[in-house]
């Protein structure tokens, strides 16, 4: 398989894209990772708010015990100190519900920062150069095939991918040239896809 091209403007311009894509990759998921936790620092007063909850249903719940000691009286000095408890365990209830609410925003949120401008990247350069690999690779195969064949396959493709500009410098009339098998033309022409690929002849 054929990664990077041999001819050094063609091997200069792959790799500046590949380092750019990477890099912007990196960034994005950096800046996600960064915007995670800012956002999960906003969860800090939902602590505060379950560790009050479950702070006041603790003391609530000593205060209904002893007064429950009471005789005679205790069960009915206990219900105020029952319904704070109860009090507190739904302020405790909407501390642990609203950090919830700010872990998902903030994931939610951090992966859309991160996976959009990937995804924006990876669609641009990446099918460029799984094409730019694929067609490189069956070049270099097609150069090394025995009997001239692999020769005529590259000139033909140069037939029908080169500029008109390009063919008409190796040859007035190159599709002529070429069902004739002049060597010279079918090499220039073989030769002149390869150059279009980056490759060496």
């Amino acid at each position: 398989m054929k990664i990077y091209a041999d001819r050094p403007l063609r091997l200069c311009v792959q790799l500046l894209c590949d380092v750019l894509a990477i890099a912007w990759i990196a960034l994005w998921v950096k800046a996600a990772t960064a915007l995670h936790e800012a956002l999960s620092a906003l969860a800090r007063p939902g602590v505060l708010l379950e560790d009050a909850g479950e702070g006041l249903s603790t003391h609530m719940e000593a205060a209904a015990e002893a007064a429950r000691e009471v005789p005679f009286v205790g069960e009915q000095l206990a219900e105020p100190f029952v319904s704070m408890g109860a009090t507190g365990e739904d302020l405790s209830s909407a501390g642990v519900g609203f950090q919830q609410t700010v872990a998902e925003l903030a994931l939610t949120l951090s992966l859309a920062v991160a996976v959009l401008p990937a995804v924006a990247a990876l669609g641009l350069w990446l099918p460029a150069r799984i094409r730019w690999i694929r067609r490189a690779s069956q070049a270099r195969g097609l150069r090394r095939a025995p009997g001239g064949t692999g020769t005529r396959l590259l000139a033909l493709r140069a037939l029908t991918t080169a500029p008109v500009g390009a063919l008409s410098r190796v040859h007035a009339d190159p599709v002529d040239a070429w069902q004739r098998g002049d060597e010279r033309v079918v090499a220039e022409l073989a030769a002149l896809e390869l150059r279009r690929l980056g490759l060496r002849s």
